[in-house]
């Protein structure tokens, strides 16, 4: 079944409360973070509370462990300590499959998931894809920003080339990938038309800073039940329409061919894995 990625939770590995609060929030994936949020002299205390916590049970949530970077002094020891903990080890600043090739040495199972944040690491998107133990890619748009000299702006302009090299490089290789996260925590409109953004270009979902964000990208991420409803609709016209030796269906005055049947059907998918987390039925 299609696991749903819509909201992804960053949650710093230090804060036990926040560990034990994120056990029960409406969040599709947590990001346990090892790296920026953790003070250096918290380092290790953190890895041992993120162990304990790990034992608990989280749900249908993935669970993601953003280790510091294999060029620190923590980071060997976050991948031989959380190393079949989580759902997936998730390396900071990868900007070639080397990278990856040295966490994959220190985790030798389980998928391996990239945090795209540099500019070596949008050049080199599509080999990065490619790598056999990558599952998922995440926009570290902040750091992008810092390395690029780039300024803010809402429709994300300075962004546009790594964010789309990125999604590019996902898809060919059918990679999981997240969009960066929102700043301003409490501009709801601000979050939606970013998540809007996002989805509309293609990501599965979108990283998020804080609780208050999730019911925004649950719901932007989400197909709506106009978007179901038209889905079920293509498939049972375009099915109708080959049993009577026709290749094209006509569905609101718009054509429907088997791509058009293949994104209804993953629509439908996404919709089915979202209604089995909540335990709610999908679209019936």
């Amino acid at each position: 079944m299609t696991r749903p990625y819509r909201s992804v939770l960053y949650i710093p590995a230090s804060n036990a409360r926040a560990l034990e609060k994120a056990r029960g929030l409406a969040a599709d994936a947590i990001i346990f973070d090892l790296e920026d949020a953790v003070a250096p002299a918290e380092k290790a205390g953190a890895r041992e509370t993120l162990r304990a916590a790990l034992a608990q049970d989280y749900g249908t949530r993935a669970r993601i462990v953003r280790i510091n970077g294999l060029d620190t002094e923590w980071g060997h020891a976050d991948a031989a300590a959380l190393a079949g903990a989580a759902d997936a080890i998730l390396v900071p600043k990868v900007s070639s499959p080397a990278d990856l090739d040295a966490a994959a040495a220190l985790v030798p199972d389980g998928p391996l998931w990239a945090m795209m944040e540099t500019a070596a690491g949008m050049l080199n998107a599509a080999a990065i894809a490619a790598h056999p133990r990558l599952e998922g890619m995440v926009m570290g748009t902040n750091d992008l920003a810092k390395e690029l000299g780039s300024r803010a702006r809402p429709d994300r302009l300075p962004m546009q080339a790594g964010l789309g090299l990125c999604l590019l490089a996902a898809r060919a290789h059918g990679r999981v990938i997240v969009d960066g996260v929102f700043n301003a925590y409490m501009d709801e409109d601000g979050l939606r038309a970013e998540c809007q953004q996002g989805r509309d270009m293609g990501f599965d979902g979108k990283t998020l800073i804080h609780p208050a964000q999730l019911g925004t990208a649950n719901a932007v991420f989400a197909p709506s039940q106009a978007e179901i409803d038209l889905a079920r609709r293509q498939i049972e016209a375009f099915d109708a329409a080959i049993a009577e030796g026709r290749a094209v269906a006509v569905v609101d005055g718009r054509i429907v061919e088997n791509l058009h049947v293949e994104t209804a059907r993953r629509m439908l998918a996404l919709a089915d894995a979202i209604g089995a987390a909540s335990g709610q039925p999908a679209h019936g």
